[in-house]
């Protein structure tokens, strides 16, 4: 179907003539009568009923201009999208990030991309630990936000603000009572901890106390909860504690060994692979996100 055919059937509509349709397109109105009159003889119907002054439309001229509209538009959007590409913009772009992180300043940087009509089509993917980096070399994305990775020359990172996790548990449970535990002490509870989702769990060993009652949750949410509820004890992001601290709903378990830990997350990308201006931004962002 020709697209010009129905921008000016369009116009008839709008002007209410052929002739005025003609004089705001600038054509002949024989011109504009013909690629109605080819259109109708295309669909086998007439559009427009021309008994009137004003060109009103027939039933069928109706339904055609409703989803001629919608036509247009998805081809607008289309000259738009590939203008965009033209200009330096990625058709897709994969970031995968550590389910540690807050989730907060990723999604507002997403969403101020969102606001920008920016036409990259971002995917964003979640794993923990090790299997950042798997999920990140099996897809061959884009960016990755991490915690742990293996370094290489074919990678480049950029250094982010230190995440701090606690230790913590219930203030009904038997640790919050005790002060200086050791490990031999936390050894004798259930501990709580967040798979790594790696397919050969290389880091998931140093998140644990090497304990025999070690419970492995979906999530920090899942394992804050599981904490809340005195299940048992381990390590979660400060930021995501902040009101149960307050509240004392969770308190600090008293570690010998000490009860605070510091991540350094990393934005990491391929050298071999510049990003497109859809990747710069996202990565801009995301590094000031979490300065």
């Amino acid at each position: 179907m020709d697209l010009n055919a129905l921008r000016v059937m369009q116009a008839v509509v709008e002007a209410g003539s052929f002739a005025k349709a003609a004089e705001q397109l600038h054509k002949t109105q024989s011109a504009i009568s013909y690629q109605v009159s080819k259109l109708e003889q295309q669909l086998g119907g007439a559009l427009f009923d021309r008994s009137h002054y004003r060109a009103q439309l027939t039933p069928l001229g109706i339904r055609i201009l409703e989803e001629g509209q919608r036509l247009l538009l998805q081809a607008d959007n289309l000259d738009r999208i590939a203008e965009q590409f033209r200009l330096g913009w990625e058709p897709n772009l994969e970031v995968v990030i550590d389910g540690m992180l807050p989730l907060p300043p990723i999604l507002q940087v997403l969403k101020s991309m969102t606001d920008m009509d920016i036409p990259t089509r971002i995917q964003l993917r979640t794993e923990f630990l090790g299997g950042v980096q798997q999920r990140f070399e099996r897809a061959q994305a884009d960016l990755m936000l991490a915690l742990v990775h293996e370094p290489s020359e074919q990678l480049e990172q950029q250094r982010l603000a230190p995440i701090n996790t606690m230790l913590m548990t219930s203030p009904a449970h038997p640790l919050a009572g005790q002060s200086h535990c050791t490990l031999e002490t936390l050894r004798q509870y259930v501990e709580l901890t967040v798979h790594d989702s790696s397919f050969d769990r290389a880091h998931g060993g140093r998140q644990t106390f090497g304990g025999e009652k070690v419970f492995y949750l979906s999530d920090f949410a899942a394992k804050k909860a599981a904490i809340c509820q005195g299940l048992g004890f381990g390590w979660l992001p400060e930021f995501l504690v902040k009101d149960e601290l307050a509240e004392g709903e969770l308190v600090e378990v008293s570690y010998i060994g000490g009860a605070r830990l510091s991540y350094t997350p990393r934005l990491v990308w391929r050298a071999s692979q510049p990003l497109g201006k859809a990747g710069l931004h996202l990565k801009a962002q995301l590094a000031a996100a979490f300065s």
